[in-house]
């Protein structure tokens, strides 16, 4: 189920709290449910993939550890228990909305062409997966009632983007040439390549990002001109996760970089609590 990897759906609670509705009661428990639902789906979406991918994962000197590529549990096993979490998902995704309950549809579907055969198309990987982010913050903003900021869906695609790009280079550096063993788009990838993606779509996050705290719109919505205060947080942020990818030559996995590293949990904690304090307190 890789219940860390349900960071990622956090993505559907930026809607309540950039639109202010966190307040509400009924929005907050809708918004829950929706990434109780996502949650569930994806983990189906991993046994798929891990069905998939279990013979290159045994070249993978992590990945080999996983259940289905050390044949420590059944193939009938895991679809059994991946079919149950996708009728609790969708079951949850419907009671929101139908809206949820498409979105999930959309998730599920773009992650199987993913898996069984887009995820060798380069570049095309990684904004397959960015969509996936995408459709997260969807469901927490359509799909509970809240129309959809042009600012939040811009900063969440250029965050999805760099993370997707951090990624691939840090599976370069694990792989350290065995790429056609595991992955076969990284041949298409260079260090230098992934360097300059991750170098723009770094800049477009901080720039997207600080434009929206001094927004005309940002300002009337949470009634403060102060937000422009979080962005250190943001800077420290990114600015950290490059020296782990290359310095430490982590970020294989970006949802455990997130409690592995001190300096960037501290820096999440920092800027959702100086967030909630700016919009709480006017």
């Amino acid at each position: 189920m890789r219940p860390r990897q349900w960071v990622k759906n956090g993505f559907v609670l930026m809607g309540v709290l950039f639109a202010n509705a966190w307040r509400d009661p009924f929005m907050l428990k809708r918004a829950l449910l929706v990434f109780a639902a996502f949650s569930l789906v994806a983990s189906g979406v991993y046994i798929v993939n891990d069905f998939l991918d279990r013979k290159s994962d045994l070249n993978h000197p992590r990945k080999r550890f996983r259940p289905l590529a050390s044949k420590a549990i059944s193939v009938s096993a895991a679809f059994s228990f991946m079919i149950i979490l996708w009728l609790v998902g969708f079951l949850l995704g419907i009671l929101v909305s139908n809206t949820v309950f498409l979105i999930l549809l959309i998730y599920v579907a773009i992650n199987l062409a993913y898996s069984m055969g887009l995820k060798h198309v380069v570049l095309l990987d990684v904004f397959i997966i960015a969509g996936g982010f995408m459709l997260r913050i969807l469901a927490g903003t359509s799909g509970i009632g809240i129309a959809p900021s042009q600012w939040l869906m811009l900063c969440g695609l250029m965050t999805a983007l760099f993370l997707g790009f951090a990624k691939r280079r840090a599976e370069l550096y694990a792989l350290s040439g065995e790429t056609t063993n595991h992955r076969r788009v990284l041949e298409h990838y260079s260090p230098v390549l992934l360097d300059k993606m991750i170098v723009v779509t770094a800049t477009c996050v901080i720039l997207c990002y600080s434009l929206y705290t001094m927004s005309p719109v940002t300002i009337q919505t949470h009634h403060t001109e102060s937000l422009v205060y979080t962005v250190p947080f943001v800077l420290y942020g990114i600015f950290r996760y490059l020296y782990t990818l290359h310095i430490q030559q982590t970020g294989t996995d970006p949802a455990q970089e997130l409690f592995r590293d001190p300096h960037i949990l501290v820096s999440i904690v920092g800027w959702l609590l100086l967030t909630l304090w700016l919009i709480s307190t006017r």
